[in-house]
């Protein structure tokens, strides 16, 4: 590659990165997986049995 070029998608490289840094962040939940949500499960279904008692 010439300098020129190279240097050009450098620049063009740092520009996006800073724009995404901007940019706002997706609204899609976060993802928890099939252990958690059991985990979070028998911790709930604990709390519940122990407020009842």
């Amino acid at each position: 590659m010439n300098r020129k070029k190279k240097i050009k998608q450098i620049l063009t490289k740092k520009a996006k990165k800073a724009n995404s840094k901007l940019a706002p962040k997706s609204t899609k939940p976060r993802y928890i997986s099939k252990a958690e949500r059991a985990e979070l499960a028998a911790n709930e279904s604990s709390e519940i049995q122990s407020d009842a008692t």
